[in-house]
């Protein structure tokens, strides 16, 4: 094959997308066109925001394609005239099968987990709650069944035990970047060998990584220290573990993004905080203490716990209790 000739079309929207985008883009794989999610309002001012995706591709003068609808009768036709040999799928939407059965060689999507292990929407967010010490990236072709094709390469990552999801995210950004390459490049070839993900799920317990939402996060105190650590963590920047705040006269969220565990026998209510007011904050679990190091109160920016101490009093608070 004429690799000059290969052409692809790649899809995704956010950041952990572009590094992938990227590194196709400066090693000269032929890109026919990117496809991102539509622009949108956002913020307070409600001001049109593209997406990360767009805005690397148009720096780098490609053709950029925004469908509302991929099935769309335009869309298709749009596609069929680029006439391209692979598409590559990188945090983007789900794909309608004529869609992803396009191309001569198939779709190939970036999956930030191990598979067949952590299948679906939060992979990274999943893998650091349930205290992994390893994770990893995949490349795969795309099949009907989300996150089922078949397995075309692998790239595993240590999880150290103080990381967060965000600073994992980055980590996998630029491993899968580089597995990206080499898949693109393997396929050019006619170089690689798909492993069917049944052969990989045998005798093995599957740990799925549905959506989550809001109400998932809320902090239940009475878990152990390390459960409670690793949610925290496994949470962090986004979309953030939580409790409420209450007094009186009023409830606040707490958005908790970092603290350390201290293992230790109390006779405290899990979720009772204890704080000197000033540079300290440790809130009960059920065989510890959470120490809060990085936080974000109701109407606040995020910051640093002494921070948030020196303007707030905290001992005026408890923490709401599920009923």
């Amino acid at each position: 094959m004429d690799n000059r000739n290969f052409g692809i079309i790649f899809m995704g929207t956010p950041d952990f997308a572009v590094e992938s985008l990227k590194i196709l883009y400066e090693k000269g794989v032929k890109i026919l066109a990117v496809v991102t999610a539509p622009d949108k309002p956002a913020g307070r001012g409600r001001k049109i925001r593209e997406s990360a995706v767009k805005k690397y591709a148009l720096s780098e003068g490609l053709k950029v394609l925004q469908p509302h609808n991929l099935k769309s009768d335009d869309f298709i036709a749009e596609l069929k005239n680029l006439n391209a040999d692979l598409y590559v799928v990188v945090a983007f939407r789900m794909l309608p099968e004529v869609v992803w059965n396009m191309p001569k060689y198939g779709t190939v999507n970036l999956h930030a987990s191990l598979l067949p292990q952590y299948r679906g929407a939060a992979p990274i967010n999943h893998a650091v709650i349930n205290g992994e010490t390893k994770t990893g990236v995949t490349t795969f072709f795309i099949e009907k069944e989300i996150d089922t094709g078949n397995i075309i390469a692998q790239k595993e990552v240590e999880i150290l035990p103080d990381e967060t999801a965000g600073e994992l995210h980055d980590k996998l950004m630029l491993v899968g970047g580089e597995l990206i390459l080499k898949t693109v490049t393997d396929i050019m070839n006619k170089a690689v060998n798909p492993i069917p993900q049944s052969e990989l799920a045998a005798n093995t317990e599957i740990k799925p990584a549905p959506k989550i939402f809001k109400d998932d996060c809320k902090i239940e105190w009475n878990r152990r220290t390390d459960k409670i650590y690793n949610f925290i963590r496994g949470l962090s920047p986004y979309p953030a573990a939580w409790t409420i705040l209450e007094n009186s006269q009023k409830t606040l969220i707490l958005k908790i993004f970092r603290a350390d565990k201290i293992t230790e026998k109390h006779s405290l209510i899990p979720g009772e905080i204890v704080s000197n007011n000033k540079n300290y904050l440790k809130i009960a679990a059920a065989d510890g203490f959470l120490d809060v190091k990085e936080l974000q109160l109701q109407g606040k920016k995020p910051m640093r716990v002494n921070d948030l101490l020196n303007g707030f009093d905290i001992s005026a608070y408890k923490i709401k209790q599920r009923k």
